[in-house]
């Protein structure tokens, strides 16, 4: 009887999961342990535990939470790097009678968390961060149609995130790599936890991700100023919103591929396998209909910003306005019928790989007229090279290259050569690096001022461009030759002595990224000791020409006082141009959000049921489940709306805007 209690509270939980006779993880917990008492220490010595919850657990300010998301974005950045750099150490040294320092079950790890880590909790949280931040400032509305979803959002998010960093220290990860093609990611090929970790992280998380989807488009359709019709919206406006929508229309495949996975694991069922009529090529396809269009997920919105970066640091409208808008939409119907070419090698014939070789060579032609929409927009414009136009000239570079050897694989003839190769790995790194990741800190630079009142310090973002641009052309490079010679992705050791060479390369290039990494924590910690220095008195830093930097930087809770009214798609040019005047009176009450811990609460109750039901802890997952679904309801009731900001205190604070614009 004791078993089966034992059986039902700890399921397959012992001691036996904490990894002891793994010495880089011992490690790595020894650190993250000591790292977690130093932060604990400073908070409870800076009695910053009440701000911390009260402002920021707790907020459903829309600016609050898009700052998480990448506070969130650059802490599993360093995660999912650190993994990078094991891989390219590993691959350097194990040759021959070396077999590195990476066991390859360890290996197999390590590049799948890398693969997951960097897509779903990097990639997505910048980008959804950007997106939560800006879309309502640029459209003009006080916070997103959903604010209590937003916190929700944001929490599951955080919680999937939470589920993978546990699995560095309890258990293990998957070894399927990061999008688990079965029969590998089955229960008889993987029998232990890792893949049920990838299962239930991502489940999590995507649950976040769809809601946050729903929220935004909610928030562009229905909550525009007066004026703004779609056709006056700002670029990353539209970036955002053709994101969102391909949000909700895949991510719910991805949910459901994974649950027809998770069905095949824990009830026997056998979607995927060739018993019972199952096929694993359903699942190559459902992953792939989503995995595809997530790309452009995560790159639309970076198309959105260099545009407001450009359009700003050349001091001109951005050229062609309506092709870029047209050029969105088209990419964001076209990503949804270009999905096979990942796997090009497997069967489905000549007639089928023709078309979506096709359609994946049609997909380029919309974004290269981005490239010279953005081109034109530099045309006998005043250039300021300044950190986020350089983020944006190296990405323009980068991600043309990346593109063309994009459109070689598009040819299946091409494809059967080279696919599973290293030249995959590099043409991929090219477009997600050489795009979202410049377009992420090209952002950072470009807003930070915006969120916080004060610039970047200018050296060291430069410092940290130069380093990431060389250091991933260094890494990079020999895999493209690499690819071309035949060898193959995901392999930890090697017995041709000659290929050594092209991986120290490419390792060194790692290395090189590592410091562009560094500098950036440098130029974050420098400028925050630097802020007095660094403010500018205006406010409008960069004379941007969307209507986010009318408001004050940092923005207050509301964001705006009065209702903007928009006559053009260029909101800094047509206040210019019509001697744009803030309001001195007329202040009213504005009615805000009130902030609640619930999203918090039911978002970590989730995400411990998900651990409970990893490690078959059938009575804890069922109370888990039982308490997250009571919360949801106690909210439901519970939920107070609004508080008020009284007309004095609006007043006082628009005023305090109007002579700081003023210069005073």
């Amino acid at each position: 009887m004791s078993t089966d209690l034992n059986s039902l509270i700890l399921g397959r939980l012992s001691l036996e999961a904490i990894p002891y006779h793994e010495p880089i993880l011992v490690a790595t917990f020894a650190m993250v342990a000591l790292g977690g008492l130093a932060m604990l220490a400073a908070l409870t010595k800076f009695r910053l535990w009440g701000p911390l919850w009260r402002d920021w657990v707790c907020s459903i300010d829309h600016k609050k939470i898009g700052i998480m998301y990448i506070v969130l974005g650059i802490v599993m950045l360093l995660r999912g790097f650190a993994d990078a750099l094991m891989m390219r150490a590993q691959q350097a040294i194990a040759f021959g009678d070396s077999a590195g320092f990476l066991p390859p079950h360890h290996y197999d790890q390590v590049f799948t968390a890398h693969g997951v880590i960097m897509i779903f909790f990097v990639a997505m949280p910048f980008v959804t961060g950007f997106m939560n931040y800006v879309v309502p400032l640029q459209i003009g509305a006080r916070d997103v149609a959903f604010p209590f979803l937003n916190n929700f959002s944001f929490w599951m998010t955080a919680g999937g995130a939470v589920l993978v960093m546990i699995s560095l220290f309890i258990g293990e990860f998957a070894k399927t790599g990061w999008l688990a093609y079965p029969p590998l990611s089955g229960l008889l090929q993987s029998p232990d936890v890792g893949v049920d970790y990838y299962l239930w992280s991502l489940q999590v998380a995507g649950i976040g991700t769809t809601l946050s989807g729903v929220n935004l488009i909610a928030t562009i359709i229905k909550m525009r100023a007066p004026g703004m019709t779609m056709m006056k919206m700002p670029v990353f406006t539209w970036t955002s919103l053709c994101t969102n929508v391909l949000i909700v229309a895949t991510f719910p495949v991805l949910a459901a591929a994974l649950a027809l996975l998770t069905a095949d694991r824990y009830l026997g069922t056998a979607f995927f396998t060739n018993d019972l009529g199952g096929n694993a090529m359903l699942y190559v396809n459902l992953i792939w209909i989503w995995g595809h269009p997530e790309v452009y997920i995560l790159v639309l919105p970076v198309f959105g910003i260099f545009s407001e970066v450009v359009s700003t640091f050349s001091r001109k409208r951005l050229f062609g306005y309506a092709s870029m808008v047209y050029a969105t939409v088209v990419i964001t119907i076209l990503s949804y019928l270009v999905w096979l070419h990942h796997f090009f090698t497997m069967g489905s014939g000549a007639s089928v790989n023709s078309f979506f070789g096709i359609t994946t060579m049609i997909i380029s032609i919309p974004t290269g007229a981005k490239i010279f929409n953005w081109l034109f927009t530099m045309y006998r414009g005043r250039i300021k090279f300044d950190v986020p136009m350089l983020w944006t000239v190296g990405f323009m570079v980068t991600f043309t290259i990346g593109g063309m050897t994009g459109v070689l694989l598009a040819v299946p003839a091409a494809d059967f050569v080279l696919h599973n190769s290293l030249f995959l790995i590099a043409h991929f790194h090219n477009v997600i690096i050489g795009g979202v990741v410049f377009g992420v800190f090209a952002g950072i630079n470009y807003w930070f001022p915006k969120a916080f009142g004060y610039r970047l310090d200018a050296f060291w973002g430069k410092v940290s461009f130069w380093c990431w641009f060389i250091g991933f052309w260094v890494a990079f490079t020999p895999l493209y030759v690499l690819g071309l010679m035949g060898v193959t992705r995901r392999m930890n050791h090697f017995d041709d002595p000659s290929l050594q060479i092209w991986f120290q390369i490419a390792a060194v290039g790692a290395g090189i990224v590592a410091l562009g990494i560094g500098a950036f924590l440098i130029q974050l910690v420098v400028s925050f000791f630097k802020r007095k220095e660094l403010r500018d008195v205006t406010g409008d830093v960069w004379e941007a020409r969307t209507l986010e930097w009318s408001t004050a930087s940092p923005p207050p809770d509301y964001n705006f006082a009065f209702t903007p009214i928009v006559h053009d798609n260029d909101a800094w040019y047509d206040m210019k141009k019509r001697g744009h005047q803030r309001p001195v009176a007329g202040f009213k009450p504005i009615h805000m959000p009130k902030n609640t811990g619930a999203g918090f609460v039911i978002a970590m109750l989730a995400t411990a049921t998900g651990f409970a039901l990893i490690w078959h802890m059938w009575l804890p997952a069922a109370l888990g489940f039982i308490a997250t679904i009571g919360a949801t309801i106690v909210h439901t009731f519970n939920y107070k709306r609004d508080f008020h900001i009284p007309a004095d205190q609006v007043a006082h604070t628009e005023q305090a805007r109007t002579l700081q614009l003023a210069g005073a």
